[in-house]
């Protein structure tokens, strides 16, 4: 069954993960979880059967899937000292369909495009997040292979304007020395230290709230789609022809 038409994501959204910061507890959850598939679930539910519409003629190898897309609201606190259960964010993924859904996992799904929705912090972004080492290494040999044309998609000034390059501030992304199997002052050093290689652009609440966020975010994954394509190149997954 189709969700309902994209038609924005209403203030409501931030207030509810805002007092959700404040009252981060089961009860208060389970209270105002009505709020919660209302403002914030549903539309993003819609936002991403809209991406899809989207990709299909754009790039038909990447998915929104309304029912996979969107990451659960509870948090993984097996191995984490904050036991607070929710995640004061939402957040969903577009994924290439051949490898599936997998994202930062041990089956990872490849290069993708993400959506981030919270309070002063929304953001988009797109990439392959801390990959399983196979994967990276993929990415490292087909980076060392060919430097030129990876710095062609990475260092292009439109690319850099829009998104400030690659990231490289998050813990444990930038390793401080070259990884083993190649040799110092290697043409691509600087890119083979990478674990993550994503970009994103951040996004104002007005931005996030704005009517027209559905043509802002495809305008940023559209820019980003020949550095997710290179990646998933590198991976085996290829693109998909539009008719």
């Amino acid at each position: 069954m189709s969700t309902l038409p994209f038609s924005g994501i209403r203030p409501a959204a931030l207030t509810f993960l805002r007092a959700l910061k404040r009252n981060n507890r089961r009860d208060w959850f389970e209270a105002n979880r009505p709020t919660f598939e209302r403002e914030i679930k549903a539309p993003l539910k819609a936002l991403v059967e809209e991406l899809d519409v989207r990709f299909a003629t754009l790039a038909p190898e990447f998915v929104g899937d309304p029912k996979s897309s969107l990451f659960r609201i509870h948090r993984d606190i097996r191995f984490s000292r904050d036991k607070s259960p929710y995640k004061t964010h939402a957040a969903f993924w577009i994924f290439h369909r051949a490898p599936g859904r997998g994202v930062g996992q041990t089956v990872d799904g490849g290069a993708g495009f993400y959506f981030h929705l919270e309070p002063g912090a929304s953001l988009v972004a797109a990439g392959l997040w801390m990959p399983p080492r196979p994967k990276l290494q993929l990415v490292r040999d087909a980076i060392a292979d060919d430097p030129e044309a990876w710095e062609a998609l990475v260092l292009a000034k439109p690319f850099v304007r829009r998104f400030g390059g690659l990231n490289a501030d998050d813990p444990g992304v930038l390793l401080k020395r070259l990884p083993r199997g190649y040799a110092p002052g290697h043409p691509a050093e600087r890119w083979l230290r990478f674990n993550s290689f994503t970009v994103s652009r951040a996004l104002t609440d007005d931005e996030a709230l704005s009517p027209k966020v559905a043509d802002a975010i495809m305008k940023d994954f559209t820019l980003m789609l020949p550095f997710a394509r290179w990646l998933n190149r590198a991976l085996g997954f290829l693109p998909t022809k539009t008719r």
